[in-house]
């Protein structure tokens, strides 16, 4: 829990080259290290003390939770990045192993977004966004950060990636982010391929990309945008949801209707290293009759 009965301090919290500023008590400034990976786009050490009388954008309660925190900022910051044409979306990112380009990983919450970017991070591609993306959207989509974290549940990794050799007193989800190198460097670039996956263990399961349609694509991206949103605060009444005017909701609509028409968004269904390899064949441009 944060100090009660302090005087807030205004910091200037950096997401994403973005700053929302925070009214918090002092207490805020010690928890920000374990805040700062699950908050897209921000480090740990990019934390700043504004100068007394500095207007903020977000006011904490004294005595907020950690969790409660974060979703709060999140939230907020879902509104601030969307004022510049990018979308927070739930999404797992990785740079190609020469940095030109990015994959974005989607699905929903157990579909194996993780397990697919841990076998294209045994291959080398660093991770740039373990939970949420900062999406931009114009004039080209790109990412320009995300979340550090890059959680998993221990006993899918497991299964999946035995070689990992995971301690069998690990807890149910574990943070994988220093397997790999720079795996906290929250850089992005140039969107190569999206990708909505499902790892499924049948063999005889089809190999490789298919495109969805666009109504398909734009479902999929307007679920993935409103991940900060739909969060339960622990200790408030406030709905999440309502930090987003309906101004905001239609911009987000008209964001998201643009990338589905400009990023088509291919199907994966398989194991994880068959998703990967596919993946890692379609943006080398070895795979013919790839539709863009």
């Amino acid at each position: 829990m944060m100090h009660r009965d302090r005087e807030p301090q205004v910091f200037a919290l950096r997401s994403g080259g973005r700053i929302l500023r925070l009214a918090a008590d002092d207490g805020f400034a010690a928890s920000w290290p374990r805040l700062a990976p699950h908050v897209p786009g921000a480090r740990s050490g990019e934390l700043t003390l504004l100068d007394t009388g500095v207007h903020a954008d977000l006011a904490l309660e004294n005595g907020v939770s950690p969790g409660d925190a974060r979703r709060l900022i999140n939230a907020h910051l879902h509104r601030l990045h969307l004022g510049s044409d990018t979308l927070c979306a739930h999404a797992v990112v990785l740079c190609r192993p020469d940095g030109d380009g990015t994959v974005v990983l989607l699905g929903g919450h157990g579909a194996g977004k993780t397990l697919v970017a841990i076998a294209l991070a045994e291959r080398g591609w660093r991770p740039a966004a373990g939970d949420v993306a900062l999406l931009d959207v114009h004039p080209a989509p790109a990412v320009r950060g995300g979340t550090s974290a890059f959680m998993a549940r221990s006993s899918a990794v497991a299964r999946w990636f035995p070689q990992l050799r995971l301690d069998p007193s690990d807890a149910d989800r574990i943070d994988l982010r220093s397997r790999w190198n720079d795996a906290t460097d929250p850089a992005g670039g140039r969107v190569l391929a999206a990708v909505l996956v499902a790892v499924d263990g049948d063999p005889s399961a089809r190999v490789g990309l298919y495109t969805e349609d666009t109504h398909t694509a734009a479902t999929a991206w307007l679920r993935a945008s409103t991940h900060l949103l739909d969060r339960i605060l622990e200790t408030s009444p406030m709905v999440l949801r309502l930090v987003e005017d309906a101004a905001a909701a239609r911009r987000r609509i008209a964001l998201v209707q643009a990338l589905a028409a400009r990023l088509p968004l291919h199907a994966a269904r398989g194991t994880p290293q068959r998703i990967a390899s596919c993946i890692e064949e379609f943006t080398s441009g070895s795979v013919k009759g790839a539709t863009w």
